[in-house]
Formats: structure tokens, C-alpha cells, sequence
């Protein structure tokens, strides 16, 4: 997919370069600009071939999110959600288009894999999912409800916890000039004249692997999640009923103090210089994906996406915060930045 994704984001660079003033600078609000990149990446990563037939599925969703985020905002009353209020009957409307529009992109990619007999590897998370749907080797095959399910999933955790980390990232660099261009030596010392750095540089970013981690711990994309206890467990002095759920606050464990020590609302990449393991006083202390076996099945992708961008924005630009900008986090079912992201970017 690393094509794919620095395709994309050269097309949204060439936009930026063309909006520069005769001064060589130019004011980009870059959360939403991320955002709708994170969701082209996200279309040809889940859909591929079925690219536009998916982008018209993630728009409805877009639309349910909407309703999901005001309902968040609203006091809380039991089974409100059942009445066939206004917003209910639209949020519930939308919810069924988007489960009959991937059954349908779901049937038609199936007959196009049965007439397509070659040996060639999945090209897209659809026709792996599909494949391991058909497969006679496991008990476990996985049934449609749940490809719909995951397609949904990956759409809405991984467009909007990506573009986030972007967005986050940004504005560290833009506060924080002496990172930023620790990280552009880096990435010109690794890449050389590429326009788009290869899977071999990604992995030797160093630097700004250790900026991503520090972004993703002052303003983790998530704020918390939840767990529960499927069986009766017992955690350290705890003893916890089946059922039982727990919050986990990414958030507040990012920011303690006896975890992290005294500079711990401070933004320092170097505490990742020995791995992550190491910068804190428990291992376990940095889960910005969650931790165990159910953590984000995207991680990887999230952070080489991330980091491909992050390193072609250096290559092409300096940038600061632009006068405008105010720093407000707030928590809309994602951590983001209030009054958005305007940063001003100026051409090297």
C-alpha cells in the first residue's frame, strides 16, 4: 500500500505548493485536509478494486457519525435510542443502507474472485477477509455479518485515529522547530532525493518514529476504551464478576506523573530513544493502540502511513503555527483539536 499512500499524499502536497503566496507561504487548516486523506488511503486499503463503491459506503457512514457525536454530547436516557424520534429513524435508515451497500460490494466481489483463478496474493483487506470467509482449513472462518462489521470498523477507527496522529504530530513539530528539523535531517539523510521514501527508509526513521510515540502519548486519537471480563477474574488485589467492564484511560495513564516522571506533560521524543519498553517505569505504561491480544488491528498501518506523510511534508516544507491558531483538546468520541489545525507552511 506504500505506493498507494504516497501517491496520495503528493497530490495533496502539489495542492498545498499551489495555494503558496508570491512569499513562498501559505495557511493550511490541516486536520481536515488529513482526514480526507486518511479516508482515500483507508478506501483503497479496505476496498482496492471496489475503491468508489466503497468511498459512497464510508460517506454514509460519515453522515451516522454526525448523529453519533450529537448524541454523545446529550444527557443520557435510558432507551432513548428506541423511540422513533427524528434523528433515531435517520441514524437508523443510514445504518441499513450501509450494511445493504457492503453486502452487495461483498456478493459482487465474491463472483469476481470466483471467475478470477489466479494464484496472486489478496490485493485489498476485502478479498483477505473474503478468502478467509471461504476457507476450508479452519473452524473458524469468518462469517459476512462479521466482514461487514470489520469493514465498518476499519473505516471508522482508522480514518479518524490517523488523521488525528497527523494532526497532533503537526502541531508538536510547529511548536517544537528544534524536532522538527532533527526529523527533516533524518529523513534526508535516509531518503536521499526521493520524492516518496521507500518501506526500507520507513523503517529506518528513527527520530521520528520517537516523535509519533510522544504525539501518541500526550494526545492519544482515543481517549480510553473499555473491557470486559468474560469470565470471573481476578486483577492484582481485584476480583472481578463476568461481565464486569472496565474503562482504561489512555489519557490519564499517558499523563502520570509516576509513570512518566516530572516532565510528564512535556514533549520529549527522546524518552522512546530505548524503545518503548523503556520510557516509562512499567512496560505497559504506553498503549495508545490498547495492549494483549485485542489491540488495533491497524496499528501498523496507522503508524507507516503516518510516518510516510509526516516525512514528505519535511521534505517539501518548514512550518509554524499560524497566529490563529488556539490549543484546545477536546474529546468528540476522538481526541481533536477544538478550533481545528491552522498551521502556515512555507516552501524549502
Amino acid at each position: 500500500m506504500i505506493p498507494t499512500m504516497g501517491k496520495s499524499m503528493k497530490d495533496m502536497l502539489t495542492k498545498w505548493s499551489s495555494k503558496m503566496s508570491k512569499d513562498g507561504k501559505v495557511e493550511i487548516e490541516v486536520s481536515e485536509w488529513f482526514l480526507s486523506l486518511s479516508e482515500e488511503v483507508i478506501t483503497h486499503t479496505v476496498f482496492g478494486s471496489s475503491y468508489e463503491d466503497g468511498k459512497a459506503i464510508f460517506e454514509l457512514q460519515a453522515q451516522q457519525l454526525v448523529y453519533a457525536t450529537n448524541a454523545f454530547r446529550q444527557l443520557f436516557i435510558p432507551g432513548f435510542r428506541f423511540l422513533p424520534t427524528k434523528k433515531n429513524i435517520i441514524s437508523w435508515k443510514l445504518d441499513k443502507d450501509v450494511r445493504n451497500s457492503l453486502m452487495k460490494l461483498i456478493e459482487h466481489r465474491k463472483k469476481s474472485l470466483e471467475c478470477d483463478q489466479s494464484e496472486e496474493g489478496p490485493k485489498d483487506l476485502l478479498e483477505v477477509m473474503i478468502k478467509a470467509s471461504n476457507s476450508t482449513y479452519s473452524n473458524s472462518a469468518i462469517k459476512v455479518d462479521d466482514i461487514v462489521e470489520e469493514c465498518k470498523t476499519m473505516f471508522l477507527a482508522g480514518k479518524y485515529t490517523t488523521s488525528n496522529l497527523l494532526t497532533w504530530t503537526t502541531i508538536l513539530l510547529a511548536m517544537n522547530p528544534h524536532w522538527q528539523q532533527l526529523a527533516r535531517d533524518e529523513v534526508f539523510n535516509v531518503c536521499g532525493a526521493r520524492d516518496t521514501p521507500s518501506k526500507d527508509d520507513i523503517a529506518k526513521l528513527k527520530t521520528l518514529g520517537m516523535i509519533l510515540n510522544e504525539s501518541l502519548r500526550l494526545y492519544p486519537p482515543l481517549a480510553a476504551t473499555i473491557r470486559r471480563a468474560k469470565i470471573d477474574t481476578t486483577l492484582g488485589t481485584l476480583n472481578l464478576p463476568q461481565g464486569t467492564e472496565l474503562l482504561i484511560p489512555f489519557i490519564g495513564i499517558h499523563h502520570d506523573a509516576e509513570l512518566w516522571g516530572d516532565d510528564v506533560n512535556e514533549f520529549n521524543p527522546g524518552r522512546f530513544a530505548r524503545g518503548v519498553a523503556q520510557a516509562a517505569k512499567r512496560p505497559m505504561a504506553f498503549m495508545p493502540f490498547g495492549l494483549g491480544a485485542r489491540h488495533c488491528i491497524g496499528q501498523n498501518l496507522a503508524i507507516i502511513q503516518a510516518k510516510l506523510a509526516i516525512a514528505m511534508m519535511l521534505m517539501s516544507f518548514s512550518f509554524e503555527l499560524a497566529p490563529t491558531y488556539q490549543h484546545a483538546p477536546t474529546i468528540l468520541i476522538f481526541l481533536c483539536p477544538q478550533y481545528g489545525a491552522p498551521i502556515i507552511f512555507k516552501k524549502l
